[in-house]
């Protein structure tokens, strides 16, 4: 499986709302003790994770958010993967925060990087986990999405993220179906 979170790369960019996709694999990473490395041909940071014999790669592309689509394209070809072995991680303004969903499929949302992403691939048929960064208070969306989580968000966020690893185990272990039924519809700031 490909697993990808979105984001954008460099110091600047770090814990801002829009790099949820980002702090989702180090999560993952780091649960599992693997490291990044840069493949500038697939523009993107990679890992890979062996899980049950079988190898999975954490992606994490450098195109910056907007241009997603071009290293999860480079890296579903270099790999010869389908988009059925893809799964997309990122924020969605539209979710409250301590919320995540996962579904199947479906349309951008008005996200830049899955927008990317379906334009790239020319699909819109894969699996993906939202991460809930709706906004407390008055401010432009740009502004928002590139702005650093608040002390009681990154609380929230740190909680939803260590159980990144649990969900993706999961997802590799039983499919989307079973952690959609699993974890869709609970507020992980509370109950995960």
């Amino acid at each position: 499986m490909i697993i990808v979170g979105l984001g954008n790369v460099g110091k600047k960019y770090e814990n801002t709302h829009h790099n949820a996709g980002f702090l989702a694999l180090d999560s993952i990473a780091k649960a599992n003790q693997l490291e990044f490395r840069l493949e500038k041909k697939l523009q993107a940071y990679i890992c890979e994770y062996i899980y049950q014999n079988k190898k999975h790669l954490l992606v994490k592309p450098t195109t910056y958010m907007n241009n997603s689509g071009i290293a999860v394209k480079l890296i579903l070809d270099y790999y010869k993967k389908s988009i059925d072995d893809l799964f997309v991680i990122y924020d969605d303004l539209d979710l409250q925060i301590g919320t995540i969903r996962i579904r199947k499929s479906g349309s951008a949302g008005g996200h830049n990087g899955i927008k990317s992403i379906i334009q790239y691939i020319g699909s819109s048929q894969f699996a993906r986990l939202r991460i809930g960064i709706k906004k407390e208070r008055e401010i432009d969306t740009i502004s928002y999405v590139l702005s650093k989580f608040s002390k009681k968000e990154m609380d929230i966020i740190v909680n939803i993220m260590s159980n990144m690893p649990n969900i993706i185990d999961d997802l590799l272990n039983n499919g989307v179906e079973y952690i959609m039924n699993r974890y869709n519809g609970v507020n992980n700031e509370i109950c995960l």
